[in-house]
Parts: structure tokens; C-alpha cells; sequence
């Protein structure tokens, strides 16, 4: 065991501070992270949990967020290629939700005047409830495909019952047409407009699809998923530039690279980055500083027994390293705490692996830098010290 290491083990108290600030610097940014990608994801939860394998957008697409409506005569051009199954448009849909009373006809007027009608924007998402269908979720049961085939069903996200204010069993009313809560789904939310999945025929039945020339985003089953990368390379050369296909990781991979590149949330990732690297460095810095100075003497107890300064400041920068190694073990344990927090309060929160190398390479430069700015706290250990 290296000098460097056995220090930080056996004096880990002095350098503790050091190590909890790195972490927090490292917690601040992935927080940011994780919270902006789970939002993405929350946008793009009935595409990754469908048994699509391949998906097809507009030709100049670079992910769903950037996708306009294609024309509806892709759908049989699709079907020529031999290994496709089924192919569907993914229709969503704005609408206005508003909460029912609850109170009985024959309250007294007063008190449905104070009772509070919750009314708010909805994303609706007309699904098809048929076991093995390509726009039906893979994580939805069998009662709740049942539940769901019944005529002005729904299903809301648990983030949105008290938002939208109506529980299980309740009845609302989409664009004025009456519909119930038959099931509360999780890990379905949507910050900005609550989800609400229904069937395709209770999206006809209100009012909400129509025989339009455009359709959304098609979702594609093929025979042979392991395939599917072959399959959307000759979909592609089918095209005649008239879309693209994707598969299911790449365009989920593309989904999280787009927002996470939009100008506000770029703005925001880049400040936390830029705030937590400066912290990080500050405290970091000073508490390692202060933490060798306590040591100053067994740093001049080497320079007497012959020990070149070179040596010496290699055991500084091992142990900045060391430092840098522990705050990334402790800020993988705080992130981790953190994501199963905000799962169960029902915020989703996605860690992307680029993203977490990139933060985990700026901590380890952090405590690096921090060990480089404490190399003047060794011309103080002069051996003549020991003297006095």
C-alpha cells in the first residue's frame, strides 16, 4: 500500500470535508442530469416500453422531439418489406381535462360553489388494448388491457390524479365528453401536460381522431427483433427519401442527446457544471490544504531523512488523486439514494452513461487541480521545524 493511501485510511477524518464536497459538486450536477433526462423519458415512456422494434419519422428528423406529422401513405410502403408484422401510427393528441363534482345533485348551492373543478391541458395517447398490439405498452397487465377495452376508460399517471383532481373510479371529462378513470399507472409522468392513455376507439368516440393525410410516428414489429438493425438499414434503402427508419435503442439514444441539447436545459447543465467545478475545486482545495498542513511534519520528517521534494509532491498528488477516487464512490452512492427517492415519490430521474463519464472525468480534475494548488503547503515543512 502506497504512503499516499495508508494517509488518507488512517487520517480519513481530516480529509473527509474534501471528499464530501467533491461529492456534493458531483450530486449537483448529475441531479440536473438525471432530473432533465428523466423528463425526456417521461415524454418518450409509451415508445420505449413498446414491442416496436422499428420506428419511422420524417427523412430530416434527428429525434421524436424534432418530428412533424409524415404522410399516411408511408403506412403501405412499409408492409412491402417481407420481415415487417404490423405497422401503427402513434396518435397523440392535446386536450382539456376537467375533474367532475363530486358533491350529490341535491347539494346546497353554496357549497358547489366552493367545492373546487380542477380543469388542465392533457397529452392523450390512443392506444390499441389487444395483447401483442405494437402500440401497447409492454408493462401493462392483462386486467389493465381488459379495463382499458372498455367504451370512455382511461388511465392516468399516479403524478397527475391530484393534479388533475380525479381518483380511481372517478369520472371527468376530456373536450366535454365524459370519460372514467379505470386505472393509475406509474412511471408514466409528464411535467408540463399530465398523460392520459386510452383506447383508439374511445379516442374516436370523443372526438379526438380523425381521417387525417398525415399520421405521427409509425411503430413497426418485425418477425425477427434480433434483426431489427438489418431490417431498418434496408427500410432506409426503400425509402426514397421519404423517411427514416430507427431502431428502438437509437432513436431513445437520440430522444435523450436532443433535450439535453436544447438552449434552456443546456444553459442549466453547463451553469451547474461550471458552478459545481468551481465549489468543488474552492473547498476541495482549502480542506486538502489545510488537512497536509496538519501533516507538515511528518512531510518534514521525509525532507530529513533525505526524501527529494519531487518525491514529495507525487505523495501530494497520489493523495489528491485517492481524494478524487473516494468522492466518486460516495457521489455514485449519493446519486443512487437519490434517483430511489425520487422514484418513489414518483419523479423519474435518468443517469445517461455519456453524461455520467463526462461529470465523473470533471471530479477527478477537480481533486487533481486540488492537489496541484496545495503543493506550496510543503515549502512550510522545513526540516529545521522539527527543532522546535
Amino acid at each position: 500500500m502506497s504512503l499516499a493511501l495508508s494517509t488518507l485510511i488512517y487520517e480519513w477524518r481530516r480529509y473527509s470535508a474534501a471528499i464530501v464536497a467533491l461529492s456534493m459538486a458531483g450530486l449537483l450536477i448529475m441531479a440536473v442530469v438525471g432530473l432533465f433526462a428523466g423528463i425526456g423519458k417521461s415524454f418518450t415512456a409509451t415508445i420505449d416500453r413498446s414491442p416496436a422494434h422499428i420506428f419511422i419519422l420524417p427523412k430530416n428528423a434527428e429525434s421524436l422531439f424534432s418530428a412533424d406529422g409524415q404522410p399516411r401513405r408511408i403506412m403501405p410502403l412499409i408492409y412491402k418489406h417481407p420481415e415487417v408484422v404490423e405497422v401503427m401510427n402513434l396518435a397523440g393528441r392535446n386536450a382539456w381535462w376537467q375533474s367532475q363534482s363530486k358533491l350529490p345533485k341535491d347539494a346546497p348551492k353554496e357549497l358547489k360553489d366552493k367545492e373546487k373543478i380542477k380543469s388542465d391541458g392533457v397529452q392523450v395517447l390512443p392506444i390499441d388494448p389487444v395483447p401483442g398490439a405494437v402500440t401497447l405498452p409492454t408493462d401493462f397487465t392483462e386486467e389493465q388491457i381488459l379495463a382499458l377495452q372498455e367504451p370512455y376508460a382511461v388511465f392516468i399517471d399516479k403524478t397527475s390524479v391530484e393534479k388533475l383532481g380525479t381518483k380511481l373510479g372517478e369520472k371527468a371529462t376530456i373536450n366535454g365528453r365524459t370519460v372514467r378513470v379505470v386505472g393509475v399507472l406509474e412511471n408514466y409522468p409528464n411535467i408540463i401536460a399530465s398523460t392520459v392513455i386510452m383506447s383508439r376507439q374511445t379516442a374516436r368516440l370523443i372526438g379526438l381522431t380523425r381521417n387525417s393525410q398525415t399520421v405521427g410516428p409509425l411503430m413497426v414489429k418485425i418477425s425477427d427483433p434480433s434483426r431489427d438493425v438489418i431490417v431498418r438499414d434496408e427500410l432506409n434503402a426503400m425509402a426514397g427519401d421519404q423517411y427514416r427508419a430507427w431502431t428502438r435503442k437509437e432513436l431513445s439514444d437520440a430522444n435523450q442527446k436532443s433535450l439535453l441539447k436544447e438552449n434552456f436545459i443546456g444553459i442549466m447543465l453547463n451553469g451547474a457544471m461550471f458552478f459545481g467545478g468551481v465549489v468543488g475545486i474552492v473547498i476541495t482545495w482549502q480542506t486538502l490544504r489545510g488537512a497536509i498542513f496538519a501533516n507538515i511534519k511528518e512531510f518534514a520528517s521525509l525532507r530529513a531523512l533525505g526524501v527529494p521534494m519531487g518525491k514529495l509532491r507525487l505523495i501530494i498528488m497520489e493523495l489528491s488523486f485517492w481524494v478524487g477516487v473516494a468522492g466518486l464512490i460516495f457521489t455514485f452512492c449519493l446519486v443512487n439514494l437519490v434517483g430511489i427517492l425520487a422514484g418513489l415519490g414518483g419523479l423519474p430521474m435518468v443517469f445517461p452513461l455519456e453524461q455520467s463519464i463526462s461529470v465523473g472525468v470533471l471530479l477527478m480534475i477537480v481533486s487533481i487541480m486540488s492537489g496541484v494548488f496545495s503543493l506550496g503547503v510543503l515549502n512550510k515543512g522545513q526540516p529545521m521545524d522539527l527543532l522546535r
